[in-house]
């Protein structure tokens, strides 16, 4: 529809039955792209939910289908997603200081589309499970 709008300068009824014929004639569908779109850059560039919404709005999607969209992603899979993607970033920030770290993880995260507050918990189960920001010196040594 975008499309027709604004590079064809096509628009009301002639652009819908052009697109009626598309759908009819190569099955398209808006809700089945927003799905496929969704879930290959979630599981091939490793994006967050945000920078998809963003994607799909940005191409003209409904509200509708984008919400359909993302509803695919299951929870537990995009947790795991969010942390495998930090705890490699991770390895290529060696020798920061670690509320150094902390803040680069959180930034590269963010810009990757992931929601702000899920970021900061798995950072923080990170730094739990990894020791990720321990002190430089133990106490009294310095």
């Amino acid at each position: 529809r975008t499309f027709l709008e604004q590079k064809c300068g096509v628009t009301g009824d002639p652009a819908e039955e052009i697109i009626a014929g598309l759908i009819t004639q190569y099955d398209l569908s808006e809700e089945r792209f927003a799905r496929t779109f969704s879930g290959g850059k979630f599981r091939q560039k490793n994006w967050g939910k945000q920078k998809i919404v963003q994607e799909l709005k940005r191409r003209g999607l409904s509200d509708y289908n984008i919400e359909k969209a993302v509803e695919e992603i299951a929870g537990e899979d995009y947790r795991e997603a969010l942390k495998k993607l930090l705890l490699k970033k991770k390895e290529t920030l060696r020798g920061e200081d670690p509320f150094r770290l902390r803040a680069r993880l959180a930034r590269y995260a963010g810009g990757k589309g992931y929601e702000g507050e899920l970021v900061r918990e798995v950072i923080d189960e990170i730094s739990a499970e990894h020791g990720l920001f321990q002190e430089p010196y133990p106490a009294g040594t310095e």
